[in-house]
């Protein structure tokens, strides 16, 4: 690839390769966009069959969670880190070591957490290099597991569609399609359930379902005929690209809503469910509880400040339902719209703040 042309076509602003010869660390950290705040994103660790391949998902992740960020109202930016390597293999201290001085050596621009094939252990190793890095170890003793708090904004984010579309965000007796019985959705079941919803659920893994069933009286259907159950909330919290040609036809609810990320396998799939009159409720806004979780860490976390900031993700959707009805646009568009106007106020305002105070100093 070319990676300069890459670079400036979507405007990244920094690339940084990271090697290490006596721990084997091969790593790439991607910084997409800093308007709102140092860039913020998961370190991955994962057998890439290329360094092209690495890089490619380096830049794309990190894309990904400038949007993320800002639409979730957080003063920071997007960035992503990749290791490669296998996650079961090729850890040791040092290569984690290693690449916290890298992290270090960017002061502050990037600040990195867990994500796939990476964990809490990895992070505190991390830890001891630098200060830019969250998701560690607490030093209360419990556990930083994001997943019920990511449940719990998805919980928010469906009542806020459920408002949208029938005009009251109850979901007493609204019957909830929900693919996929781990972590996250598990917990969120727990909201569905206690709040009065009827749930029908799928999972690859039958122990998932079985303790559905027991926990919420849920009515359990095989995998693929999860998209043609009678329902008013279909909710994806499995594998990715779930909307797609094949199901949009088969897929009965009104609603769309759910914790996996990049539910649409296209963006086009997009503009034909919203043509289809499905509300679309975009992943990378309703499933924004994790990041805003781990965001809290920065300021030192409160468990109850960080719950107070998810719950505003039903108010953020409310602003993307706006930009949809006002532009005519899907709402995965009408998402990316919100994310790049805040960018582009705080730009606009920063370019003002750093004119004025060029004026103040040259009078000196």
């Amino acid at each position: 690839m070319e990676i300069f042309s890459y670079l400036e076509e979507y405007d990244y602003e920094q690339l940084v390769f990271c090697q290490d010869k006596n721990s084997g660390l091969k790593a790439v950290i991607a910084i997409h966009d800093t308007t709102l705040g140092p860039a913020l994103g998961g370190t991955r660790m994962w057998t890439y069959h290329s360094e092209k391949e690495a890089i490619e998902d380096a830049l794309r992740l990190a894309k990904g969670m400038t949007y993320k960020n800002a639409a979730a109202g957080l003063n920071l930016g997007g960035g992503k880190a990749v290791i490669i390597g296998d996650p079961k293999t090729d850890k040791n201290p040092e290569l984690f070591r290693a690449f916290g001085r890298y992290v270090q050596s960017l002061s502050g621009r990037y600040i990195t957490a867990v994500d796939v094939g990476t964990t809490e252990e990895d992070m505190d190793l991390i830890h001891t290099e630098t200060d830019y890095v969250t998701g560690i170890s607490r030093y209360d003793g419990t556990e930083g597991n994001p997943s019920p708090v990511t449940a719990y904004g998805v919980y928010k984010g469906i009542k806020a569609a459920a408002n949208e579309a029938y005009g009251d965000d109850s979901l007493n007796g609204k019957t909830i399609a929900v693919q996929g019985v781990g972590n996250v959705a598990y917990t969120l079941c727990e909201f569905l359930h206690k709040e009065g919803a009827n749930l029908i659920v799928t999972d690859i893994n039958q122990e998932a379902i079985d303790q559905a069933v027991e926990a919420f009286g849920a009515t359990a259907v095989d995998p693929d005929a999860i998209y043609d159950v009678d329902c008013d909330i279909y909710a994806p919290c499995a594998m990715g690209a779930t909307i797609n040609d094949e199901t949009i036809p088969r897929i009965k609810a009104r609603i769309i809503a759910g914790s996996a990320n990049n539910q649409l396998k296209t963006s086009e799939h997009g503009e034909i469910i919203h043509e289809k009159g499905i509300l679309y409720v975009p992943d990378y806004v309703i499933n924004s509880g994790g990041v805003i979780n781990v965001a809290d860490e920065l300021n030192g976390y409160n468990p109850e400040r960080a719950m107070k900031k998810v719950e505003t993700i039903y108010d953020s959707l409310n602003k993307v339902f706006e930009i949809s009805r006002r532009d005519n646009i899907p709402t995965n568009i009408a998402a990316d719209r919100m994310a790049e106007e805040r960018i582009e106020s705080v730009r606009n305002s920063r370019n003002q703040f750093l004119i004025k105070e060029h004026h103040i100093l040259s009078r000196r």
